[in-house]
């Protein structure tokens, strides 16, 4: 009976705090503008879910070969570039705060080659978000039957209707969909408090660690040492959180939530702390100081229990977090529901693994928001398709939903539903982005900052990009053995198709059609439109350099071969095309349209074409 008022409890609880969209935010722009809770909720839900299954990645990569006592070592690496690239991001809302994470930190402050690498890069991120999620939760659910070892083409479909469920929540809007996962959030979260007292408890009590069936694999320094690089590139694998707050931050109201409304107030000492959790960038920087400390600290209790009842993922056909809770609930008074044949626990048990198993599939929704932010500048740089640009009543980008959710189909397919196939793209996928992050932020800080500011602030933001570029390196490397040496192929492919694309006639774009894109289809308004034009212009110079330095090529050889088009028109420098001073002057590519020759009118109108058209 006490663990059913138990779950009663927090269901109302979360219930009770999970936020309900505010009809006036789905005006702004059409964008369907989210608050505090909500941004928690979509922007934190894949990396709150990484409890499920960085900590058995990590140990996996370790207990085969005893080396499970030595998992300190990369917790404290785990924790350590959590609060390194947390600050970094932190820091960089105040001076990227229109989104774009990453990709506009490069464009800004780098060389557009290097953006166009971004964009390229975050889109294999979150299509791969949503493959190891989806998949980790299939695992959760049938760690309940234990019967994790079941034929692989059971786990790609479970995974495939658990997408499709997310998918049409996604597209419904982001109002329900943040309502809803937050409640599951907060459940979780209450929850895994109960547990982690049930396993004390069970510590306390003397419970015995389980038997081990797998027969210890002797191996020497080197290779052990090998094993310790992959354990901890395995426990980073969830920070893709900071650069999908980042990136996503162009869907948060801009506004104070209601304690720095009540500290401004009440407490105006703190002046300087409420001005950096103030705005939408406040929002940004509350969710991501919850990524301050979460991977260290859960990533930490998982390994002290694992090690205590010698349980991972696999043990008794369950993964690590299924076996620990299937402990740890035992403990706490309540109803036991057992399934002949196939095992029983705790009613706790039993609701801990369905709620994990609907927020492994809900961390999906950060992918498919991060997509949508992503995949709309992508048309107007000219690397998609402008059919790919269509925005529905809910503001919501339907088709790069679409599209991200049918290629993760067929990826489930391809790793055929194995998670750890799957990571080692996932992972190269969220470190290059945080490198580029921390060179622009160097570049900014030198650039604005004088004195001792400007070289502790420029040495703190390289220092974040060297560690990025050392787990950059360390993925590929870490999980050579497990198709790191084919991601090296795939993201070397990735950057070539990309530039390919780009100087292909799909990649050219005039200045009316990156309005068009930007203004009508994609209804961006205000700074944020005024920052994505300005990159396509820029995009676009990018492009002409490559097609000149072919053409010069070429010429060597004796071929002559001229550019087809004109140059495009210059994109100038980013504080005045962007009017961060003015956000609300009109944008930039507006004036220059203005000032083209209007077409003289003739009578009967425009004459009929008669020749054949011209390729673009």
């Amino acid at each position: 009976m006490f663990s059913i008022l138990l779950l009663i409890v927090f269901f109302i609880l979360a219930w009770k705090l999970a936020p309900r969209e505010n009809k006036e935010h789905t005006a702004v722009h059409g964008a369907g503008q989210i608050g505090l809770l909500a941004a928690v909720a979509l922007f934190g839900v894949d990396y709150f879910t990484s409890f499920y299954y960085a900590t058995g990645e990590m140990m996996s990569a370790l207990h085969p070969y005893g080396l499970q006592e030595y998992a300190y070592a990369a917790v404290a690496f785990v924790a350590f570039a959590n609060i390194v690239f947390g600050f970094l991001y932190m820091y960089s809302l105040g001076v990227f705060n229109e989104g774009g994470g990453s990709y506009t930190a490069s464009m800004r402050y780098l060389v557009p080659g290097l953006s166009l690498i971004v964009a390229v890069v975050l889109i294999q991120d979150y299509i791969f978000t949503i493959v190891v999620s989806q998949l980790s939760g299939v695992d959760q659910l049938l760690s309940v039957l234990q019967a994790t070892n079941i034929h692989w083409i059971f786990h790609v479909l479970i995974a495939a209707a658990t997408t499709t469920v997310m998918w049409y929540l996604t597209i419904r809007g982001r109002g329900e969909s943040a309502a809803v996962t937050f409640g599951m959030i907060a459940v979780f979260l209450m929850l895994t408090v109960v547990m982690s007292i049930g396993l004390y408890l069970a510590a306390v009590k003397g419970v015995p660690p389980v038997a081990s069936a797998e027969e210890v694999k002797s191996v020497p320094l080197g290779t052990a040492l090998y094993h310790m690089l992959t354990a901890s590139m395995k426990g980073l694998v969830a920070l893709t959180g900071l650069e999908a707050m980042s990136n996503g931050l162009q869907f948060v109201v801009n506004e104070d939530f209601a304690l720095v409304r009540w500290g401004k107030k009440a407490l105006p000492r703190l002046k300087g702390l409420w001005n950096f959790y103030s705005g939408k960038s406040g929002i940004g920087r509350v969710v991501q100081t919850s990524f301050l400390f979460y991977g260290g600290l859960t990533t930490l209790l998982l390994t002290f229990f694992s090690i205590r009842f010698n349980v991972f993922d696999n043990t008794n056909r369950m993964s690590l977090v299924g076996n620990l809770a299937h402990i740890g609930f035992a403990q706490i008074p309540g109803f036991t529901i057992e399934i002949p044949g196939i095992g029983g626990g705790a009613l706790l048990f039993w609701v801990y693994q369905f709620v994990a198993v609907i927020l492994l599939a809900m961390a999906s929704m950060t992918a498919f928001q991060d997509l949508q932010a992503t995949a709309w500048r992508d048309v107007a740089i000219g690397e998609i398709p402008e059919v790919v640009v269509f925005r529905n009543k809910q503001g919501t980008f339907t088709r790069s939903v679409t599209a991200g959710f049918i290629l993760s189909l067929i990826l489930m397919f391809i790793v055929q539903g194995r998670v750890s196939a799957a990571i080692p793209y996932y992972g190269i996928g969220v470190f290059m982005p945080i490198m580029v992050m921390g060179l622009a932020v160097g570049r900014h800080v030198w650039k604005t900052y004088s004195g001792r500011k400007r070289t502790w602030g420029a040495a703190g933001a390289y220092f974040a990009a060297g560690l990025s570029a050392v787990v950059f390196v360390g993925q590929i490397i870490g999980k050579w053995e497990e198709g790191g040496w084919v991601v090296l192929i795939s993201f070397s492919a990735l950057i070539l198709a990309a530039n390919l694309l780009l100087i292909s006639p799909i990649g050219r774009r005039e200045p009316e059609q990156i309005h068009r894109i930007v203004r009508e289809k994609a209804r961006v308004q205000g700074a944020m439109g005024s920052i994505v034009e300005w990159q396509s212009l820029r995009m676009q110079e990018y492009r002409y350099s490559i097609l000149t330095g072919i053409a010069k090529f070429f010429e060597l050889f004796g071929v002559h071969r001229p550019v087809r088009h004109a140059a495009p028109p210059p994109a100038g420098e980013y504080d005045e095309a962007v009017h961060v001073d003015h956000p609300e002057a009109h944008s930039f590519l507006d004036q220059y349209l203005e000032s083209l020759p209007v077409p003289e009118p003739r009578l009967g109108g425009p004459p009929k074409q008669t020749a054949e058209p011209k390729l673009p």
